[in-house]
């Protein structure tokens, strides 16, 4: 695992095929749930020029379409929606995983309807709609509401920075559902994911063996342990770097790619 300023070495070749470089999306090409900005993704054209590039994401890919814009699928050349259960390469799907069929649907209700009851019992300043999200591989959580105002969801994030509402929310969660074999992980400002051990973001990893990249980057916000960032980016297959915001991506990308 390397940081983003290590001095490593420029690939200067026009063969894209050496290099893969993977972005989380919020926090790392966006701010949280927002767009992105035009002079990221003109960025990422350029580096487009010099590197095979993919997204992986805890959202689906219908966020990732908000957040990059509707054509997300052909301006990367692998799109990794919920941690690359649902895969795009080409802008052509070839892989998705179930969440529903992999636990079953009487495991699956009882933890439901358990983090429904967990939630209802929560004493937080603010709550507001779509406490679970469904998705294909994953349950996305959220205490506040995935309803909230972008304020509202700031100021969850700074709440939940001083109480831990989520990291107390993982930890029970462990002690009753370890059984499961499932991972709860923080991600963004104001969730956490749900998924099988092992459908983290180095899931997405398996789908890029047969290309045989000499180097795979992964730029990501969320990379201490417990976040959603951390299994890649402690990846023995992946150079890890760790940023702030889309604003430092962009600068550790030049000075990878372009110095």
């Amino acid at each position: 695992m390397l940081d983003g300023l290590v001095t490593i070495k420029v690939i200067k070749s026009v063969d894209r095929s050496r290099t893969l470089v993977l972005f989380d999306i919020d926090g790392t090409l966006t701010v949280p749930r927002q767009s992105a900005t035009k002079e990221v993704l003109d960025f990422l054209k350029e580096l487009r020029k010099r590197a095979t590039i993919g997204i992986v994401g805890g959202s689906d890919l219908v966020k990732q379409k908000e957040q990059l814009g509707p054509n997300v699928l052909t301006d990367f050349d692998y799109s990794f929606a919920e941690n690359g259960l649902v895969a795009h390469k080409d802008g052509k799907l070839f892989h998705k995983q179930n969440l529903k069929e992999h636990l079953g649907e009487e495991k699956l209700k009882e933890l439901i309807n358990f983090l429904l009851h967990y939630i209802a019992d929560l004493d937080i300043p603010v709550k507001r709609g779509t406490f679970i999200e469904f998705r294909v591989g994953m349950l996305n959580v959220s205490p506040i509401g995935r309803n909230c105002s972008q304020e509202e969801r700031e100021q969850f994030n700074a709440y939940d920075n001083q109480h831990k509402i989520r990291e107390k929310m993982v930890a029970v969660l462990n002690q009753k559902f370890g059984h499961l074999g499932l991972a709860y992980v923080i991600g963004g400002q104001i969730s956490l994911d749900v998924f099988p051990k092992g459908w983290d973001k180095t899931y997405c990893l398996q789908h890029v063996e047969e290309a045989k990249f000499q180097e795979i980057h992964f730029f990501g916000d969320k990379t201490q342990p417990g976040e959603n960032d951390y299994e890649i980016y402690t990846s023995p297959k992946v150079i890890g770097h760790s940023v702030k915001d889309p604003q430092d991506t962009v600068l550790k990308c030049k000075e990878l790619f372009f110095s």
